[in-house]
């Protein structure tokens, strides 16, 4: 090799290393297809020909470009090209590192030398000597050298906004992003006029934060300020959707600046905002007519916690209809609740088979909190939902409120990520980092945000950074922790006056003018605090339940004609020709076929399906989820068939001629908390549809106790928020170990109050059949509510638990069932025994086995536990006047399972009959991990409860 390529050659070598022969490896690419390789990559050899030492037996490139009068390169000017493009791809990558994002300068502007081009080897007089589309391709005119280029790339990388796209690893959505922020779309100056407006905006909210300051003095508001762009953010983006088509805008958000929301985006009257103040939420307060909507329960919340509706009309026709979601304390618990809301409000249900979706229909905007975004757990396990097929809702906009504080906690302590935001960047959602104090920069944000979610139906992150003027609530003095850092924000000016003095020395507005509009907002302020006043008459709240639910559910017929159930089975079986159904399956499946012959028995999975077949031939449509629900957790289920032969799915219900409504049926994520929450949103938003979820086994419902606590069973009372959802928890001991056991059924008869929901543990096919009928039929009407069942596992199978034709077609749902062969001697009667679920059906088989006359015993299943069925139970116990005493049976301990909730309800109806209890002692464990100590003691509890 001659002496001038060795050293050409080992320059190259020397600048790249291993990349020399990347650039090789690109070259080859392109001369076989220019196209396939990246337009940077391309502008380059276009312009400078092949790198050093590739050898491809024909005229070289460079050759070639002399001859159209292309310049020619060096080794150390193509290594000058490269340098340069690797400079611009670091700015893309690391200039958020450099970006002014924090309104206090807390620890931003970190210099880093990745953006240097001296790190790069490279001078001024080097990028000058460079076209612009060496480094960018996309360049305008205007910049002719790649030190223009570099200098425009850096100026948008670096400001007020920051970006981090590398995370989205589809090749379309990042240039997509990046030629959106390049090419200058999202720095598109506003008008005067809406400059102008901008900064009105940010005095009303401003103005009353201030005026709440005054006039309620110490009391918790949870203040937005310091983060007051998020409002005008807000308006940016209910305007975007609105103008796109959008019917619902669904938000959800925590405490931090909500009261701002509900007056400024929602429309709550300040009149009801101050009256809630005084504690006394005065409703005459509240339009009778207009497009806010306001609901309180009966019990209520604060209000920081409520929610709200508005309409947005035009020419008295409504565009969109807003909602921000009533959320507790428990923060970002909301924001599958939300999504629930969104997909119920996309999807169309009205035809059979799955629902069809529109996501143009309704978008979400969930606002989190900085410390809560990294630490609740909920928040990964909702942005999980967002491309699975069962929950997403074509993109989210999320928003973090960032006020670089938890309630006293700080960053190094909170979260072991550099931004809140990482999270989001394992899901590859894209991140924008916004300084709060640039309310310019925050409009910005949002509409790349909103063309993201149009152009890719993904969700969009906008940390929002800013700073919290108070403490975590007004009443608190946040110096104590953070001296140095309040200091600091004491004497940072606000946004607002940020705002003005920009739009000041624009000629814009004048002193006069700002001082102008300021006064329009006090005046406004001050006469609806006036008003408030003089209508605030006191504590307006009821604190008892509406009377539709003070009494029991209402009669409902829920049979359903012999021949109907017997046209629809065998529809259920007809499937289409070609579909190959699982041989073994296929002969399971086909045994139900003479199931509702007149001496035939319905089990329980298809109880199940019958009960959803003739619920969509009412018209209501279903959506059922939960972890392995198209199979079943117990391989009863199959509503969803595999063909054998090619792997297509099928559901019979999907093309069932009997249906009049759509059918969902998803597979769910190992998420209990989320898909939980997702599912009490769709029912709440939705009152035409049964909504179902399925624990995979009924303990599992415990690791979404907030979604019960919170939302399930306190939501109508504090909210006014009504739900059908059906909650199946498979429950019964049969040696599986503590795991697998129980449901905890205690803790949602604990929970039971003011007719909230109905909590039911039946034991025949029938009940089951009847239970889903009632609670559909119920769906939309002012009594409906949720209802927790405890399902079997190995009763499924039991012939015990299978009932006759009849009690479908012509039965009803029972409260208590008699045990029978029991009870024919009234006087002879000594025990009566009550229980509930599998340990009735274990006695049921321990009974038939046994010797001895058993006319001194009676047995009574409280098939629903809640609301307690006293007057059933009351006639029962007055036939027996020679009853000794009522026993509670149950296989759980002592200190779980129902006793503790029925012992005070037994004792009331009971008289001065004894009252006691058999099962298993107190337990710090559900149930035992041998299953031969099982055995033994449920062997104990069924011997002693038959024992005379």
């Amino acid at each position: 090799m001659p002496a001038e390529d060795m050293e050409n050659r080992c320059r190259w070598e020397r600048a790249f290393g291993v990349n020399l022969g990347y650039i090789q490896d690109k070259y080859e690419q392109y001369l076989h297809d220019p196209g396939s390789v990246d337009p940077e990559l391309r502008t380059l050899f276009e312009q400078w020909g092949p790198p050093p030492s590739v050898d491809h037996g024909h005229q070289p490139v460079r050759d070639r470009k002399r001859e159209r009068g292309s310049p020619q390169t060096s080794a150390y000017q193509l290594e000058k090209v490269v340098a340069a493009m690797q400079l611009a791809q670091h700015i893309r990558t690391y200039g958020h590192l450099e970006a002014k994002i924090d309104p206090l300068h807390e620890g931003e502007t970190e210099h880093v030398s990745l953006l240097d081009p001296s790190a790069y080897g490279l001078t001024e007089e080097d990028l000058r000597a460079l076209p612009a589309a060496a480094v960018w391709p996309e360049a305008p005119d205007r910049m002719e050298t790649a030190w223009d280029a570099l200098h425009h790339l850096k100026q948008v990388y670096t400001e007020s906004l920051a970006y981090q796209f590398t995370h989205v690893h589809d090749p379309e959505e990042r240039k997509w992003l990046c030629r959106w922020v390049e090419t200058g779309r999202a720095h598109e100056t506003l008008t005067g006029e809406e400059k102008v407006a901008l900064l009105n905006r940010l005095i009303e909210v401003e103005v009353f934060e201030q005026f709440l300051h005054r006039k309620f003095v110490g009391q918790k508001r949870f203040s937005i300020e310091g983060l007051d762009a998020l409002v005008p953010m807000l308006d940016e983006l209910i305007s975007q959707g609105v103008h796109s088509g959008i019917e619902h805008v669904m938000i959800g958000m925590a405490h931090r600046g909500r009261l701002n929301v509900l007056a400024h985006v929602l429309g709550k009257p300040y009149e009801l905002i101050f009256s809630e103040f005084h504690h006394s939420p005065n409703k005459d307060l509240v339009p009778s007519e207009g497009s806010i909507g306001i609901n309180y329960g009966w019990t209520g919340d604060v209000k920081y916690h409520l929610g709200g509706k508005r309409a947005i009309q035009a020419d008295n026709v409504v565009r969109a209809r807003l909602t921000l979601a009533n959320n507790p304390s428990h923060l970002e618990f909301v924001n599958p609740v939300v999504e629930g809301f969104t997909r119920a409000a996309q999807e169309e249900r009205t035809k059979r088979g799955y629902p069809k979706q529109d996501v143009n229909k309704a978008f979400a905007i969930l606002i989190h909190g900085d410390a809560a975004f990294p630490g609740e757990g909920v928040v990964a396990e909702t942005l999980n939902l967002s491309q699975l097929r069962g929950y997403h809702t074509g993109g989210t906009i999320h928003i973090i409120a960032n006020n670089r504080l938890g309630f006293t906690t700080e960053e190094r302590d909170a979260r072991s990520t550099k931004y809140a935001s990482d999270l989001a960047k394992g899901f590859e959602i894209p991140i924008v980092h916004v300084n709060a104090d640039d309310p310019e920069a925050c409009l910005a944000a949002v509409r790349l945000a909103y063309a993201y979610r149009q152009r890719f139906h993904k969700d969009f992150l906008i940390d929002l950074i800013g700073y919290r003027r108070f403490g975590h609530n007004e009443a608190d003095d946040p110096a104590v922790t953070q001296p140095k850092l309040y200091a600091k924000i004491k004497h940072h000016p606000s946004v607002r006056v940020q705002y003005a003095q920009a739009l000041i020395k624009a000629g814009l507005v004048t002193e006069e003018h700002i001082e102008e509009m300021e006064n329009k907002v006090v005046e406004k302020l001050e006469a609806a605090y006036q008003r408030a006043m003089q209508k605030n008459k006191g504590d307006t709240f009821h604190l008892d339940p509406p009377e539709v639910l003070s009494g029991s559910l209402p009669d409902i017929n829920t049979s359903v004609p012999l021949d109907t159930l017997r046209t629809i089975n065998r529809n259920l079986l007809d499937w289409p020709e070609g579909f190959t159904v699982y041989p073994k399956l296929r002969r399971i499946l086909e045994r139900r076929a003479n199931a509702l012959a007149d001496d035939g028995k319905v089990d329980w999975a298809l109880a199940e399906i019958l009960a959803f077949a003739t619920i969509l031939h009412d018209g209501i449509p279903i959506r059922l989820t939960g972890q392995d629900t198209e199979r079943g957790t117990f391989a009863h289920r199959h509503l969803v068939l595999h063909d054998s032969k090619t792997g297509e799915s099928l559901s019979p219900l999907h093309v069932l001629p009997e249906a009049r409504a759509s059918f969902a049926i998803h597979n769910s994520p190992l998420t209990e908390t989320a898909v939980l929450g997702f599912e009490y949103g769709y029912s709440v938003f939705t009152t035409d549809t049964l909504v179902l979820w399925e624990a995979q086994y009924g303990d599992f419902a415990n690791v979404a106790q907030v979604i019960f606590d919170q939302f399930i069973s306190a939501g109508r009372a504090k909210w006014g928020e009504r739900s059908n959802l059906v909650v199946l928890l498979p429950h019964g001991y049969e040696g599986q170990g503590p795991e697998h056991s129980s449901a905890r059924l205690e803790r949602f008869l604990q929970l039971a109050a003011e007719n909230n929901w109905v909590v039911a543990n039946v034991t025949k096919a029938a009940q089951y059949f009847h239970l889903l009928r009632r609670q559909a039929l119920l769906s939309g009407r002012e009594e409906e509510r949720p209802l927790v069942i405890m399902t079997p596992k190995s009763l499924i199978r039991n012939p015990r638990v299978a009932s006759p034709p009849k009690a479908l077609s012509e039965g009803r749902f029972y409260r208590v069932l008699e045990q029978t062969g029991l009870g024919q001697y009234p006087e002879r009667v000594e025990r009566l025994i009550l229980c509930s679920g599998k340990i009735a059906v274990e006695l049921e088989e321990k009974l038939e086995k046994a010797e001895d006359n058993m006319d001194w015993l009676h047995i009574v299943r409280v098939e629903e536990l809640y609301p307690f069925p006293k007057q059933d139970i009351q006639q029962i116990i007055q036939r027996y006047q020679g009853l000794q005493e009522i026993v509670w049976v149950q296989e759980e301990p002592r200190n779980m399972g129902a006793w503790r909730y029925m012992e005070p309800y037994l004792r009331d109806v009971a008289g001065e009959i004894p009252v006691r209890y058999i099962g298993r002692p107190d337990r710090s464990s559900p149930a035992e991990g041998l299953h031969e100590a099982h055995k033994k003691e449920q062997d104990r509890i069924v011997q002693e409860a038959l024992r005379r």
